[in-house]
Parts: C-alpha cells; structure tokens; sequence
C-alpha cells in the first residue's frame, strides 16, 4: 500500500522558501510515498510546480469564525488516511490540525503526543533552516540534498532584460514598516550602481519604484508583473540582488543570486536571514541608520 504523507507549511513567502530543503529531504526520505503539501493559495502555483509533491491543497488557512471552512478541512484531513504528518509550520494552528487527521497518524511537529516530537528546548533560539533539520532528524530523516531549483526557471524574455543588471527589491511587510530601508535610499543606490537595476516587487509596491526612479530614471519598474517563478528566473539572470528582509530576498538568495539583505530592528538574522550561496547580511537600528555608502560598499560598488 502506497504511503500516505502531509506536509504543512502555512506561512510567508520567506518561511516558505526556507522549507525547500526540508520538503527536498522529505521526499527523498520517502520516494515512493503519496506526499500532500497543506498550504494557502498564495504558494499553491509554485508548490504544484515543484518537484516534491503528488498534491497540493491550497485551503490551509480557514478563519477559525468561518466554520464550515474548518469543518470541510477537518473532514478532507480525517478522510485522508495519512500515515505520517511533518508540520513544518510548528504553530497552534498547526498543531491543532493533528485533531483534525486523527491520532493513528505518526507526527513529527511540536503538538502534544506527537509520535516523533521536536523536543529541542533550544529550536526557538535556532535559525529556521536549523530548527526545521532537528526536527527531520529527529523524525529519522539524515539525508539533505542540496534542493535542485532548476524547476524555478522560466521565460522571462518579454521583460526586456539587459545581460547584466541589479535586482533591487525595495518591499517588505507593508504591516512592518521597520523592514523597509526607505525607497529613497535604493534610489541613490541605483543612481551610483555600476550596473542597470531592476525593480521587483508586488503591484501594491509600485510606489516605492517610482520613488527609486525618481531619483534613478534608467531603473526598471517591474513591479507587478512577476509572479513568483518569474520573480526567481530574474534573480538567476541577476549580477545581485540588494533587498530588505522579505520573501524576495530570501527567493533571490535561494536561486543563487549573490545577495545582500537589510535588516533593522524588526526582525533578527540569526534566525531567519536569507541562506544561499552569497549572501552578505547588513542591521542597524533603525533601518534608515544604513548608509548608502555602507550598502554600495557591501554590493561591491
């Protein structure tokens, strides 16, 4: 009988990008299983389009007032059968899914009675990539490949790119406007960056690219016009990338695209900075205390 394994993994677009390499050893750990990744629309194009997964269920996040969404989900889970659940997202919400699948299920995750616990009383002093291995580990997973994101790349022709260009990505929380080193900043940059730039972003950040074009009007405004594996093949096209602590950055770092990555006061790298091959991490306190000079010297201008 075929293996039946849930994968959760609920949250932001950088926890998101983080748990490639354990949805890599997950699979690779169980290649012949049935794997399921229990997630929200935001990732569920770029989860079924990766190597790692059989299904993809997008309805992972109910409100807990809409009823009928948590007694539909709390149904599909149950009805599933799943043999082994990794709950990678390692939250309340999460852990109160283990009710939903049924107790027979082995769980690795931090829910009460879970049959394969990540009792580290240091995970939540680790970085995220080093709390999730522990808890593979302690599930009886060894083996972690390097994840291959070749699947990543896609068609970006019509963007109109230069051969060599900087990505800069000037978003974050827009709910965390301490992650933001400000727009005008990323301007200057732009206007004494040896190489063209290139702007990303989500629509709603249009604005912060008009503010860098104001100030550096040879920037291309891409914002809006990339979804997320668009977003990855740029950053593989890119000399660097230069971005606060957001999904993109962390998206830009993973796909190899040698990174710098700002951070104020609103977030700590040693536990969730952006890991890849080159990344370069900057932190003052506020944000704005970061130079232009410092980041251009960072970037290697």
């Amino acid at each position: 009988m075929t293996e039946r394994i849930l994968v959760i993994k609920l949250a932001a677009l950088g926890d998101f990008v983080q748990a490639f390499g354990p949805f890599a050893a997950i699979r690779k750990h169980h290649p012949d299983a049935e794997i399921t990744l229990l997630t929200t629309r935001l990732f569920a194009t770029l989860a079924a389009e990766s190597p790692w997964f059989d299904r993809v269920w997008s309805e992972g996040r109910p409100n807990w007032w809409n009823l009928a969404a948590v007694l539909r989900l709390a149904r599909k889970l149950r009805d599933a059968g799943f043999d082994r659940v990794y709950d990678l997202q390692t939250s309340g919400r999460s852990s109160r899914y283990r009710m939903f699948v049924g107790r027979g299920a082995e769980w690795s995750g931090i829910a009460r009675g879970a049959s394969h616990p990540d009792a580290d009383p240091q995970r939540d002093l680790l970085h995220t990539v080093d709390r999730q291995r522990g808890q593979l580990v302690a599930a009886g997973i060894t083996d972690f490949p390097r994840p291959d994101l070749g699947w990543l790349d896609t068609d970006v022709s019509a963007l109109g790119l230069l051969p060599r260009f900087a990505l800069l990505l000037p978003g974050a929380s827009a709910a965390r406007p301490g992650k933001r080193w400000p727009a005008a900043r990323f301007g200057t940059l732009a206007a004494r960056l040896d190489l063209p730039t290139v702007v990303c972003g989500v629509a709603g950040e249009a604005p912060l690219a008009a503010e860098i074009r104001r100030l550096a009007p040879q920037a291309v405004d891409l914002t809006g016009r990339t979804d997320l594996r668009q977003l990855a093949a740029v950053a593989r096209r890119a000399d660097l990338a230069i971005g606060n602590d957001s999904g993109p950055t962390h998206l830009a770092a993973a796909i190899g695209c040698p990174t710098v990555a700002l951070f104020g006061s609103e977030s700590e790298p040693a536990l969730c900075a952006p890991r890849g091959q080159a990344v370069t991490i900057l932190r003052r306190q506020p944000i704005s205390g970061l130079s232009v000079d410092e980041v251009l010297q960072a970037a290697g201008g």
